[in-house]
């Protein structure tokens, strides 16, 4: 066996698994090393730990390993090191998000076998739409395609009658050769992303949930915490932070605008966003391009440096001069590091000042298999499930 028990790592927790029987430990470990040697990594199969206690089966990478190929925690470094392009290969991406899963300091919590690939193909999915989304960015309007979605007052933007969901929310958030951008603001586009991937799994592994996932878009539109309440689960916590530099593909993140003067216009308070892999981060607004840590935490910063009134009097932010001042930043030696220095740090708590602009924790989809889904949709009714959101995590 390739895989060798050893003590407790106090750093690198990894994932546990919830097993039916001692099949399935077997079935979970062979995936997890056949899915490293698919890229010829054979190498870091002998890295993988494993700790099975009852019905559960721990895997993590040692703490050796994942310092070599993530030193202080920065998952940035994964691809260059292991020579894998997760921009153009999805194999090469899934690869990326199990290798970062197992390495990470905050465990993940996983209720069966299929609930842990179908959460690495969720993010797989949402990373792949989140590469092609291009969006218009706006707090005080919303549009969508018309022939997908119509708006009501009282329930927001709805599916149209008998319109596919996937379909919809693909054409709302990837133009395509229509050249039209639709009014998003950063909270909302990262919303209908994780609906996107969520659907795209649901589709295949649960198509009840799948069914009620479209009843749900033809009735009333989830948005902001009862979206999140519905559709994401949080790992990590201010106890138990992860590391400033630690992402794993997939992860919907927040960062937070600390400089209270430019976090008063509506719509920078801060930014929402989904990690890419490889150290990029989604950009909607500017087709092709995307966004490095330092870039993201620079474009922030310069909000303050970039504010200006309206004719109404209003305070308003110059995104031009935002971009022109990023570039500088990132391509003057020397001018990113005091940036970072304010920024790459972790948030305080809500109503606290003093802290940075990265989040303790992360965000990602919720559970989708029939036996075990935490989805439970307000408007429309819900099969059992035997989950219970406590008993698989930390979930807000």
């Amino acid at each position: 066996m390739v895989v060798a028990a050893c003590p407790h790592s106090t750093r690198v927790l990894g994932l546990k698994v919830l097993l039916n029987n001692c099949l399935q430990s077997d079935s979970t470990r062979d995936w997890v090393l056949e899915r490293l040697a698919t890229r010829q990594l054979t190498a870091l199969q002998s890295r993988v730990v494993e700790e099975s206690t009852g019905p559960h089966l721990r895997l993590w990478l040692s703490e050796e390993t994942a310092t070599r190929l993530a030193p202080d925690g920065d998952t940035s470094t994964l691809c260059r090191v292991l020579e894998l392009d997760s921009a153009s290969s999805n194999l090469d991406l899934e690869l990326e998000i199990l290798l970062a899963m197992l390495m990470s300091p905050v465990q993940f919590d996983f209720p069966s076998h299929h609930e842990l690939t179908s959460a690495i193909r969720i993010r797989s999915a949402i990373v792949q739409a989140a590469r092609r989304t291009t969006l218009a960015f706006a707090t005080t309007e919303a549009e969508r395609p018309a022939d997908y979605w119509y708006y009501d007052e009282d329930r927001g933007f709805l599916l149209q009658p008998a319109k596919p969901l996937i379909a919809a929310l693909e054409r709302a958030t990837n133009p395509g050769d229509s050249n039209t951008l639709y009014t998003f603001s950063c909270r909302r586009a990262t919303e209908y992303l994780v609906l996107l991937g969520l659907a795209q799994e649901a589709r295949v592994s649960n198509p009840q949930l799948f069914e009620q996932l479209h009843r749900q878009a033809e009735t009333r539109a989830l948005k902001g915490g009862e979206f999140e309440r519905t559709f994401v689960r949080t790992i990590g916590s201010t106890s138990q932070a992860f590391p400033v530099r630690f992402f794993v593909p997939g992860d919907r993140t927040w960062f937070r605008n600390i400089d209270p003067v430019s976090a008063d216009v509506t719509g920078y308070e801060g930014s929402w966003t989904i990690y890419l892999g490889n150290g990029q981060f989604a950009d909607f607004w500017r087709p092709g391009r995307v966004f490095t840590l330092e870039s993201k935490l620079a474009c922030i910063y310069h909000w303050r440096n970039s504010t200006y009134y309206d004719s109404h009097g209003d305070l308003q932010i110059d995104e031009a001069k935002v971009e022109a001042l990023t570039e500088s930043a990132c391509q003057t030696p020397g001018a990113i590091e005091p940036i970072l220095i304010e920024t790459l740090r972790l948030q305080s708590p809500l109503g606290t000042t003093g802290g940075g602009c990265i989040e303790s924790h992360r965000e990602h989809p919720c559970l989708v298999h029939p036996k075990t889904t935490d989805v439970v949709l307000p408007d429309v009714p819900h099969q059992t499930c035997r989950c219970s959101r406590a008993s698989t995590g930390d979930i807000r």
